[in-house]
């Protein structure tokens, strides 16, 4: 079943080909796509286009389906196109000519990108979780480990001190800048298409302001023409907050990398949570940070795999779009299984303690006694020469570690106010499933 047929049956090797890996891609989207029907139906009935009997059957008949899908029974048949085809096919079956009624006042086009963009936002606020999940446990380690110091490194060369407090602490800090991303990325993608059909609206008398209202979209995409432009434009929004998120695990994980090696054992896992060599009895590596740093650096190229995916497509809908949904759909999930593995090591973390005792670390205490000596009111220019020069002749020996009280230095983490600008970031998420949508629309079936 194809919902453009036309009484001409398709050559099968186009219909394969044209489909691609999209029935498997669309199954995730079977839930979403009930729960825009369901609104859909609301609003024709509220216009007239179907009786309050017809709302009414149709509601029940997808709310069914609904629970099949949850049941894991609703599957995309062999000859029929996209879970949007198996649906009105089901509604058919069930309510006959009633079910037929079910695409009205709708495009295919539409109907998939009002079933992405429920999609998307139900995903982006389930990242908000793993990720507020990842902040309080970097958090916690900061204030843990506030008063273990640790050489502070510029162009991978010891240079100042500083505290797991504040590395960990820097990481939080990074993820809430990454929440500013993804929440700029849910406003754009939270405007509703519906409506819109095949880019150039209808002559039918829709109510769009309704089906917004029903969808807990905060605004129309107003223009027809736009909603198919928009294709490419909020992946790539999306694509750029998962990969400024992807960026942070990467890097935080070659810390990790590091720190672990033999020259550096600043920290270390349980020998269940690395893994070995099949010749090298000594080693213990990190491959789940070396694996997340990886699939992280995937994830950084996604902007760019939809810029050159789009970047040369005329206005209106274009088969191209379809390679969108599974570029974007499993970014979604690497990035949770990405951020849950990390959750886990972290749970597991060693931290080495009096790191800067060896006197190998001596002169990143040398800041310390420049501002020592500017203290005692010795011009900074002249301490820093005077400082230079005892560590070019090896006469400078450690000093006592001086007191920070600058807010975000390793004596101040300000990881209170870190958390309460992260919270106050996290508002824009709403976590509402799919599920109590449904059971919402159902509201809407009169006795």
């Amino acid at each position: 079943m194809k919902l453009w047929e036309k009484g001409i049956n398709p050559e099968p090797a186009i219909i394969e080909f044209t489909a691609g890996k999209d029935r498997k891609t669309d199954l995730a989207l079977t839930k979403w796509d009930i729960v825009g029907s369901m609104a859909h139906v609301i609003m024709l009935q509220d216009v007239g286009l179907i009786s309050e009997e017809e709302k009414n059957g149709m509601l029940k008949a997808l709310h069914s389906l609904f629970e099949w899908d949850e049941e894991g029974s609703l599957v995309i048949e062999k000859d029929v196109e996209d879970i949007h085809s198996q649906i009105e096919k089901e509604m058919s079956s069930i309510l006959g000519t009633t079910g037929k009624k079910i695409h009205t006042g709708r495009s295919r086009n539409d109907q998939v990108l009002v079933d992405i963009r429920l999609y998307t936002r139900e995903e982006i606020d389930k990242l908000s979780v793993h990720i507020r999940n990842l902040f309080i446990r970097l958090q916690d380690l900061s204030e843990q480990y506030k008063e273990e110091l640790l050489p502070g490194y510029t162009h991978m060369q010891p240079a100042m001190v500083s505290s797991f407090g504040l590395w960990f602490g820097a990481w939080a800090e990074c993820l809430a800048d990454d929440i500013v991303m993804l929440a700029g990325a849910r406003a754009i993608n939270n405007q509703n298409p519906l409506g819109t059909a095949a880019g150039y609206g209808t002559t039918l008398p829709i109510n769009r302001k309704l089906t917004s209202e029903l969808l807990e979209f905060d605004d129309l995409l107003y223009n027809s023409a736009y909603a198919s432009l928009s294709r490419g434009k909020i992946e790539m929004a999306v694509a750029s907050a998962l990969a400024s998120v992807a960026q942070t695990l990467s890097r935080f994980s070659m810390d990790i990398c590091i720190y672990m090696s033999s020259e550096y054992r600043f920290i270390d896992f349980p020998d269940e949570y690395v893994t070995g060599s099949s010749i090298m009895p000594q080693k213990r590596n990190p491959d789940v940070f070396e694996l997340i740093r990886a699939r992280c650096n995937v994830i950084q190229t996604l902007p760019n795999q939809i810029a050159i995916l789009t970047s040369n497509l005329q206005s209106g809908y274009n088969r191209d779009l379809q390679l969108l949904k599974m570029l974007v759909f499993d970014a979604f999930g690497e990035l949770r299984e990405c951020i849950e593995i990390m959750l886990l090591m972290l749970n597991n973390i060693k931290v080495k303690k009096n790191i800067t005792e060896n006197s190998l670390y001596n002169t990143i205490f040398s800041t310390e006694e420049v501002n020592r000596l500017v203290k005692h009111g010795i011009p900074f220019r002249d301490a820093y020469k005077a400082v230079s020069e005892m560590v070019k002749n090896s006469s400078f020996s450690k000093t006592t570690l001086a007191d920070y009280v600058h807010e975000g230095s390793i004596g101040n983490l300000c990881n209170k106010e870190i958390a309460d600008l992260f919270e106050e970031r996290m508002k824009p998420f709403i976590n509402t499933s799919a599920a109590e949508f449904a059971e919402k629309m159902m509201k809407h079936v009169t006795a």
